[in-house]
């Protein structure tokens, strides 16, 4: 697997080495042994699967400590616009974030620590979203950024016409009235 630093401190893109042949093709998605040399000693504990239809974006979620989670994410099918916010208070990027396609097709994962929101749109007809915790997930300690705040800058590569958000996310705060 290849190990790319983006700009914010600790988010990785992983490129899976995928074996192709006339039958189909082959990727290893995880090994505890090569995650934890390449990337970060980490410790899932919890795997999670969504299905979503075009349009749906689901987000910016995060934990609170004591139960902040670091998430693997990739998709299975389709194509999603994935976006992590740093919301790390003493970072040099607090409030920026990183947005990429993840897809089917590509294959692409993206590793997010403790203290980043996350949240994705999806651009294909539908999509399989899957994500590996090191925590489990704790109602009481959820916590969420509208997807639209104007400090942040995501393009989330859809009219505002077609974005289809839960009641929940159609009310988060904006950054600067959580941090």
């Amino acid at each position: 697997m290849e190990v790319i630093q983006t700009a914010i401190e600790g988010l990785l893109i992983i490129q899976p080495r995928v074996f192709e042949d006339e039958r189909g093709y082959f990727l290893e998605t995880f090994s505890l042994k090569t995650f934890e040399e390449k990337v970060a000693k980490t410790l899932f504990v919890q795997d999670n699967e969504s299905k979503s239809q075009y349009g749906v974006l689901r987000g910016l979620h995060f934990q609170k400590p004591p139960f902040a989670q670091a998430k693997l994410v990739r998709v299975v099918k389709g194509c999603v616009l994935d976006v992590a916010v740093d919301i790390r208070k003493d970072s040099p990027t607090f409030g920026q974030h990183l947005a990429i396609e993840l897809s089917g097709e590509n294959k692409t994962q993206l590793f997010i620590p403790h203290g980043f929101a996350h949240g994705f749109a999806v651009l294909s007809e539908d999509a399989v979203f899957q994500y590996k915790c090191d925590n489990y997930y704790a109602p009481a300690y959820e916590g969420a950024i509208r997807w639209d705040d104007p400090a942040l800058h995501i393009d989330w590569q859809l009219s505002q016409n077609d974005i289809i958000l839960s009641e929940k996310d159609k009310n988060n705060p904006l950054l600067c009235d959580i941090f």
